[in-house]
């Protein structure tokens, strides 16, 4: 962010937040982080994007701990409700790639299910409020801090890309190399079935060779942008909301600095937070109606950060809501086109 008290530009805020913490080599020999993003792209195609592999590592093995948790805990008795989630989770994906894969492999299944779980956690970090974690990190010195690995186009390339090697292994697996080769060369015109003179054959088997090596490299390429612009395109709009109205209106119309001038104080925040917080307990004990829940969230919002405030906190809360569907349906997507693309190389064409 700008330095010192002087609050950022526009284009600054969104830089700042679309910033990877990137770790590599400085044009002069040393190493270190990039301090902006001239630096980082100064440093090369090997300079790597250290919360992008922080947050997905974190999030793999914190869904790794979950489902070996459960599985361990597992009883045929009454489930938890934590349990029978899971479960279902683990049936949901059976079933898809039991409907949808038509070889023999114990692969698949594990597979599929750490790609949905794990896409849809990283994916889940974007419901995160924008400003939260990077403030955290840089109050700890951290100076960029992009939390959702998905907004990465290395991270979802480098699945799609593993994905794509695993097509490959498939293919000359259950095809051999002979069958894999011959497919991309008689597929889909087979100069041989359709009768052609041996002599228009090389021309023939060239043009089928660049037709299916496109459609071959095409399957990573898609997998990989699809997942990066939907996460990406709702993260910028996460962020052009907050740029938007974080600003608020104070109590009326002019922000909580002109109450309490430059530095607003701890207590404030202390007792706005637990008065929010208050709010929802009463009407978790039944004490508060909805209704009045409601209202008096409504009225906590306006008092800490006013008109533009409130209406920024209710844009948020709708874009998250449309999100949710968004971060899912992406993660289901990314598992059922490799369940497709893995069945697809096992069967001969």
């Amino acid at each position: 962010m700008a330095s010192g008290s002087e609050a950022p530009t526009t284009g600054e805020y969104i830089q700042h937040h679309l910033q990877n913490l990137t770790f590599g080599k400085h044009p002069d020999g040393h190493w270190g982080f990039a301090h902006g993003a001239e630096e980082a792209a100064a440093m090369g195609f090997w300079a790597v994007h250290v919360d992008t592999l922080f947050w997905s590592l974190l999030l793999g093995f914190g869904f790794f701990f979950m489902f070996r948790n459960v599985a361990k805990k597992a009883n045929s008795g009454v489930p938890t409700r934590f349990q029978a989630m899971i479960e279902s989770i683990v049936e949901f994906v059976d079933s898809s790639v039991r409907d949808s894969f038509h070889g023999t492999s114990k692969l698949i299944a594990p597979l599929a299910l750490t790609l949905f779980v794990w896409i849809f956690f990283m994916n889940f970090m974007d419901l995160i409020p924008v400003d939260w974690l990077p403030w955290a990190a840089s109050t700890a010195g951290v100076e960029y801090q992009k939390v959702v690995p998905t907004t990465d186009v290395n991270a979802t390339m480098g699945m799609a890309i593993t994905v794509f090697i695993l097509i490959l292994v498939y293919s000359i697996r259950f095809k051999g190399v002979g069958g894999f080769l011959s497919e991309l060369v008689f597929n889909p015109l087979n100069p041989r079935e359709l009768g052609m003179p041996k002599v228009v054959w090389p021309f023939v088997m060239a043009f089928n060779f660049i037709l299916e090596i496109v459609s071959l490299l095409a399957k990573p390429v898609s997998l990989g942008l699809r997942l990066f612009g939907n996460l990406y395109a709702g993260e910028l709009i996460f962020i052009l909301i907050a740029l938007i109205f974080t600003a608020g209106a104070g109590l009326f119309a002019s922000g909580l600095s002109s109450v309490f001038g430059e530095h607003i104080p701890a207590w404030f925040w202390i007792v706005a937070t637990g008065s929010v917080f208050a709010t929802l307990w009463l009407n978790l004990k039944g004490q508060l109606s909805t209704k009045r829940t409601l209202w008096l969230l409504m009225i906590e919002m306006l008092l800490v950060g006013g008109l533009a405030f409130l209406g920024g906190q209710l844009m948020h809360f709708g874009w998250a809501a449309f999100h949710l569907l968004v971060i899912t349906l992406q993660a289901f997507i990314f598992m059922m086109l490799t369940i497709v693309y893995l069945s697809m190389a096992t069967e001969h064409h």
